[in-house]
């Protein structure tokens, strides 16, 4: 199965970066927002297949670094004084879920392949925003971009030892992937398309 950065199918229009540079507090929001879904993801994972052991220690580890990272960006809104607000959910998230498989054994590949794939995406915009933000900001991020590409190479590999149909199911979705992360969007979220 390909590396972790080589399975997106398109890169993030230069427009969104901009933009993100303009709104680093919604930014920062999003992104706490985002460490608690990928938790919650993991845990989700845990109780739908608790025979598997594997997946469920993995996932457990997952959890728990994630909440870590969920801490650390709450550190960052206190210490930048960004209050929290709630936002609407991007349409990100939602593309992938009805892309999803209903029935077993290909719903749990799927739920992994979407993990590797947000996980992905995420490196990849961390990795583009070092550059653009401002320096404690840039600093937090880069500190977190390896973890994201670690972890959907997590994701792929465990995937890959569940279904015989993982790399050509990973390509189907990774298209619906590049659809949503790059198509015209009103809304502005870490997982948003490009501004329309």
């Amino acid at each position: 199965m390909s590396a972790p950065g080589a399975i997106l199918r398109a890169p993030t229009a230069r427009a969104w970066f901009d933009l993100a540079v303009e709104r680093e507090t919604d930014l920062l929001i999003d992104h706490a927002n985002c460490e608690k879904k990928a938790a919650s993801t993991a845990l989700s994972l845990m109780f739908s297949y608790p025979e598997d052991f594997e997946l469920a220690g993995r996932m457990s580890r997952l959890a728990r670094e994630e909440l870590r990272h969920f801490e650390l960006v709450q550190q960052k809104m206190i210490e930048f004084g960004v209050p929290f607000r709630r936002l609407s959910p991007s349409r990100y998230a939602e593309g992938l879920r009805r892309a999803l498989r209903r029935a077993e054994p290909g719903r749990r590949v799927d739920l992994l392949l979407c993990g590797a794939l947000i996980e992905a995406r995420s490196h990849e915009r961390f990795t583009g925003l070092i550059e653009r933000l401002r320096a404690p900001l840039a600093e937090f991020y880069a500190s977190l971009a390896a973890a994201e590409s670690r972890h959907a190479g997590l994701y792929l590999r465990l995937a890959d030892k569940r279904g015989s149909d993982a790399a050509q199911r990973l390509e189907e979705l990774a298209a619906i992937e590049a659809e949503l992360a790059t198509s015209p969007d009103r809304e502005f979220r870490f997982h948003s398309g490009t501004p329309a």
